[in-house]
């Protein structure tokens, strides 16, 4: 809509895109750095996105808009990493592991309803400024609603340890969780880009957004019950194999047929592979996943950034985005065969990575394999 209607260009969307993803490294960075309480982080969080969504409304300036976007990635990050931490264990302590789909699915059906409303917002006529700040009234008024749960959040101050020792499957996570960051985020940026030089009419391409939300959205539900029976790593291996599959057909099909599938197999893999990533780093870390679940995000930040970047530098192929999609797809594959290799699976023994004692109220962590 900012391109249409002559307020943005294509550098400048760029610009922006890039501003978003170096906010959200320096959220996941910031955790890593300083003792930030993980109620604090999620408040925060979120009020740093409703104002910064909300201000691109009343801003006209491509610094501005740079600013802002920059802010809410540092927002969206701490909300990740914070929210995590803190339902994952609630979850297991009420007994509703079931549950854990319900949060990632969030970011999936946030995904949908934004697409869909952009697409009415088209539809009425509306200016961009007009659909920044209706999406960011739906925001201040979603996370009214939510507020009241944020009470329920432990209030007593996290402390990071001060020496944190990464062992190989430490290490291994991160990589692994940086490769995805890179892979996802090529057909993430470009699957809208790729359907309209196939299909013009925004009524037809402006639904690879969409349906990207409504697949993240749906899978996470589904693999919640799912991950119980083949187990964290198993699920994550698949879903970055399903993944590859899905980033590499729009660049050996030129067809939108194989544009639609991809949304669909990089949109319902992208969650579940957050939400499993994010149990297989609490198995690891034991007590406080914080630290290692944020060094992750960090690293998946990184591979965000270079992504689109670098998607721009390579030989194309025979077509614009072939060889980064190709190199994605590879990146995912070899990121599978790096979780099989590693280390046991979710039902063995595993060592606090960070030094402190195991978390006791982890059966699985004591139990013979």
């Amino acid at each position: 809509m900012m391109r249409h209607e002559g307020a943005l260009s294509i550098t400048g969307a760029a610009w922006l895109a890039s501003a978003n993803y170096a906010g959200y490294l320096a959220g996941a960075l910031l955790p890593l750095l300083i003792s930030i309480p993980v109620y604090r982080g999620i408040r925060w969080g979120l009020v740093i996105i409703c104002l910064g969504t909300i201000a691109m409304g009343f801003v006209q300036t491509l610094g501005g808009w740079m600013v802002l976007r920059a802010v809410t990635g540092i927002g969206s990050a701490w909300v990740l990493i914070f929210v995590s931490a803190w339902c994952l264990d609630h979850l297991k302590h009420v007994g509703r592991l079931v549950l854990n789909g319900a949060v990632f699915a969030g970011v999936g059906a946030g995904i949908l309803v934004t697409g869909l409303l952009c697409l009415a917002f088209m539809k009425a006529k509306m200016t961009s400024t007009q659909a920044w700040v209706g999406l960011g009234s739906l925001a201040i008024l979603s996370t009214a609603l939510i507020w009241p749960v944020t009470r329920a959040i432990p209030k007593s101050e996290r402390k990071l340890p001060s020496v944190r020792r990464w062992n190989l499957e430490a290490s291994r996570l991160i990589l692994c969780y940086g490769v995805f960051g890179f892979s996802y985020m090529i057909p993430a940026t470009f699957l809208p880009a790729m359907a309209q030089r196939i299909v013009s009419d925004p009524g037809v391409f402006g639904w690879m957004w969409p349906a990207f939300g409504a697949a993240a959205m749906v899978s996470t539900l589904v693999a919640a019950g799912t991950g119980k029976r083949m187990g964290n790593r198993q699920l994550w291996i698949a879903s970055q194999l399903l993944m590859a599959v899905g980033v590499a057909l729009p660049a050996l099909w030129h067809h939108l047929c194989s544009i639609v599938v991809a949304a669909l197999l990089v949109g319902s893999t992208f969650m579940v592979t957050s939400m499993v990533a994010v149990q297989e780093a609490r198995q690891v870390a034991g007590r406080d996943p914080t630290p290692l679940i944020s060094a992750m995000t960090t690293c998946f930040a990184i591979g965000q950034v270079i992504g689109p970047l670098l998607a721009s530098k390579l030989p194309h192929l025979g077509d614009e985005f072939a060889g980064s999609l190709l190199l994605a797809s590879f990146l995912l594959l070899l990121s599978a065969c790096t979780l099989i290799r590693g280390g046991p699976g979710p039902l063995a023994p595993q060592k606090n990575t960070f030094g402190s004692p195991a978390d006791p109220i982890h059966p699985r962590l004591h139990s013979p394999s």
